[in-house]
């Protein structure tokens, strides 16, 4: 029965046309069996393209690759449907990112093409919209940038374009749509389709005017797909600035959501160049914020540093500390797939060092380690009982949400309540204060319950000897303190994974505070006892 519910009151976020599209999509592949051999145009010339920004290194070498930190080598045919290590995966290998990394020869490259090529009838997620569009723009960069001009790659490559088209991910939106939209304007350039480019600048420009919130963050709130998407902009710009066909149409568009989006991942990035670990995010798989600025500025994008507003995300910088805080909604209503249950969440960084961090994730697969790890106790927020203040369910689902029902902004201090537990009749609010020296955060809880309520703050792995006196956190940074006031039932410490990647972890301490209905959490930062 509750999965009945959660279905529900997923469901009841979508928009129409995703319902629809899914439907239509399901009835559509039973009923009709359809492939797109439409038949290419003779002597097609590359286009133009240089990379600036290239891809990290996945192909090690022969038939070996290195994917979300796993190793493996196939002994002679490489399987493009290999699915031993999870889905995600499976995807990475047919994307063909590793065409565009640095090493890569230009016979290995054809070579690695024409076997799948060869391989096209037998294709499974290698046939999936997603898959197809991030591929499709890597051979396009490789195959221009080398000057390779083979019938056969361009009509394989050209069937595939073709079945993007007919099954644009309607069903899905978000990130999934844009990438269908950015694909097929490096395909509408490479192949001089007028319908792509017709299909590729209503998606763009609908998508990202819906996608680009007002200070520029992308709306699924994740810091990660922020970088991912602003990466694909800069390469469209790359790709109408160095090539004629319909230059200009719509390139003021795409530098002006640029802009936007470099000033917002200015705003959140932190001084030693990391993103906030929010949401789906983690290290190592979209280009930096440096490698992207160094980017935008090579295609003579200029921007200033954005104010953080209906994102829901704050930063503080102040002193020798900087503070993250997610005092905003769930993103993107009706496709959060990449929210976690994180309402209040926040991260400090002080000298440039993580200290109190989100986990970030090292999974995709629908397990129990992801549903932890999007869950409300992988953060640091107030839990209330075992209920999720957001229900993250079924991988990358969510059914009832945490709203901000009040916030109030001053210069040194944020209020902010949510009703995430309204179902059990508590109002959670937190205020953040902050001075040059010091934050004091302050949790109150309204309404009556028996269930146990706890903050948990996560530290990183390099922040080792927690030092408990009583109510008052030390470390091996003395300098440092925490003290716990108010209704305080017991303090405790425990060890989980900090993320550094997918499948790569890091143990370190968390400390849970046990409280009734009212905690203060009184972090100082003595600057004048020598932290360096």
């Amino acid at each position: 029965m509750s999965d009945v519910i959660n279905f529900f009151n997923t469901v009841k976020y979508l928009k129409f046309k995703q319902i629809y599209y899914r439907m239509f999509y399901l009835m559509r592949n039973k009923l009709i069996i359809k492939t797109y051999h439409f038949k290419v145009r003779d002597q097609l010339k590359p286009i133009i393209w240089e990379d600036i920004l290239f891809n990290q290194r996945s192909f090690l070498d022969s038939n070996s690759f290195e994917f979300l930190n796993i190793k493996h080598r196939f002994n002679s045919q490489i399987d493009w449907n290999f699915e031993e290590f999870g889905k995600l995966w499976a995807f990475n290998i047919n994307y063909f990112d590793f065409l565009n990394q640095e090493n890569m020869t230009i016979e290995r490259g054809v070579q690695l093409i024409k076997d799948y090529v060869v391989n096209d009838k037998k294709l499974i997620d290698g046939k999936e919209s997603y898959t197809i569009s991030l591929r499709g723009i890597n051979w396009i960069k490789f195959l221009s940038k080398h000057e390779i001009e083979d019938q056969e790659i361009n009509q394989t490559l050209f069937n595939h374009f073709q079945r993007l088209l007919r099954n644009l991910e309607l069903h899905l939106l978000g990130n999934h749509y844009l990438e269908n939209g950015f694909a097929l304007l490096f395909g509408a350039y490479y192949f001089q389709d007028k319908k792509f480019y017709k299909k590729a600048k209503q998606i763009l420009i609908e998508e990202l005017n819906e996608q680009v919130l007002i200070d520029g963050g992308h709306f699924e709130l994740s810091p990660m797909y922020h970088q991912m998407m602003l990466h694909r902009t800069l390469d469209c710009i790359n790709l109408i600035k160095n090539n004629n066909w319909n230059q200009y149409d719509l390139l003021s568009f795409l530098e002006s959501k640029s802009i936007l989006m470099l000033s917002w991942l200015q705003a959140v990035t932190f001084k030693n160049g990391n993103i906030p670990m929010v949401n789906d995010s983690t290290f190592d798989i979209a280009p930096t914020s440096k490698e992207l600025y160094q980017y935008a500025k090579s295609l003579g994008l200029v921007w200033n540093e954005g104010r953080l507003l209906d994102s829901g995300y704050r930063k503080i910088e102040k002193g020798i500390y900087e503070l993250f805080m997610d005092v905003g909604e769930v993103g993107a209503s009706y496709q959060p797939a990449h929210v976690h249950s994180d309402t209040f969440n926040f991260e400090l960084y002080i000298k440039n060092e993580p200290f109190i961090v989100d986990r970030g994730i090292s999974t995709y697969e629908k397990n129990n380690l992801r549903r932890e790890e999007r869950g409300t106790s992988s953060h640091n927020t107030v839990q209330i009982g075992s209920i999720e203040q957001t229900n993250v369910w079924g991988g990358f689902r969510v059914a009832e949400r945490a709203k901000i029902i009040q916030r109030i902004e001053h210069e040194n201090k944020i209020t902010a309540s949510h009703n995430g537990y309204k179902k059990i009749g508590i109002i959670h609010k937190r205020i953040f204060m902050y001075n040059n020296n010091q934050i004091i955060i302050e949790d109150n809880i309204f309404g009556e319950t028996e269930l146990k309520k706890k903050a948990i703050f996560h530290f990183h792995p390099t922040i080792e000897n927690l030092s408990l006196e009583s109510n008052i956190l030390r470390f091996n940074k003395k300098e440092i303190k925490m003290e716990f006031l108010g209704e305080i039932d017991k303090i405790e410490t425990k060890s989980y994974y900090y993320n550094i990647g997918f499948n790569k972890s890091q143990k370190a301490f968390k400390v849970i505070v046990y409280f009734d209905k009212t905690l203060k959490t009184d972090i100082v930062l003595n600057e004048k006892d020598g932290y360096e």
